[in-house]
This record gives structure tokens, C-alpha cells and sequence, in this order.
């Protein structure tokens, strides 16, 4: 049974950081592509970033330059550093492996997630 557990979200103001973390168990997830998607309320699941199997790195332009992302295989484990968070971050977070390795933004094409971290950030 493959799992992924996310941690690391919480409440922070405006301006400041937090480091997301999401631990994957039960296969080997070399060669998946795994990443970062969000959710706020009354919106639609959103694509935040995702490195594919070459490790090559993907944001959303709404992230791009205050966060980013990187994994440790010895630990499959990836994490997502968010820096100059804003008030419009707001939103649960969910981690999501996709089995095909390539680049999505597509939530749909990724095979398992996370049960989500709530991420608040009050201006």
C-alpha cells in the first residue's frame, strides 16, 4: 500500500516561510514524478510545482521564485520551501506521485496523494 504524509503546514504571516515535507512508504518512488498541489476553499485543485524522473523542477508562475522544491531519495522524501508566503497561499497543500514520470500540471495524472496540510498565512 503506498502512502504519502504530508507535515509541516501551519499558520504564518505574511512575509515569512515554511517548509512542507512529504514522506512516501510502501514502493520505491524513484522514477515517479512527485510534487505539490493546492487547494483553497471554493477553488479548484492547483497545480504548485512538481520535479519529474530526471529531477528536473516545474511552478506554477504564482510560485515561481519564493518557492522551491527538492527531494531526498535516501529518505523518499520530498520537500517544498515557501518563502515570502502571501496571504493568497492559503490553502491546503496535498502532496501527489505520478507512477509516469513525466511533467503534468493535470492533477488527474497523478496516481497517489497525500491527505493534505492546511497552510494559512495572515497579512
Amino acid at each position: 500500500q503506498v502512502q504519502l504524509v504530508e507535515s509541516g503546514g501551519g499558520l504564518v504571516q505574511a512575509g515569512g516561510s515554511l517548509r512542507l515535507s512529504c514522506a512516501a512508504s510502501g514502493r520505491t518512488f524513484s522514477g515517479h514524478a512527485m510534487g505539490w498541489f493546492r487547494q483553497a476553499p471554493g477553488k479548484e485543485r492547483e497545480f504548485v510545482s512538481v520535479m519529474d524522473w530526471s529531477s528536473r523542477t516545474y511552478y506554477a508562475d504564482s510560485v515561481k521564485g519564493r518557492f522551491t522544491l527538492y527531494r531526498e531519495n535516501a529518505k523518499n522524501t520530498v520537500y517544498l520551501q515557501m518563502n515570502s508566503l502571501k496571504p493568497e497561499d492559503t490553502a491546503v497543500y496535498y502532496c501527489a506521485s505520478r507512477v509516469r514520470g513525466y511533467y503534468s500540471s493535470d492533477s488527474t495524472h497523478y496516481d497517489y496523494w497525500g491527505q493534505g496540510t492546511q497552510v494559512t498565512v495572515s497579512s
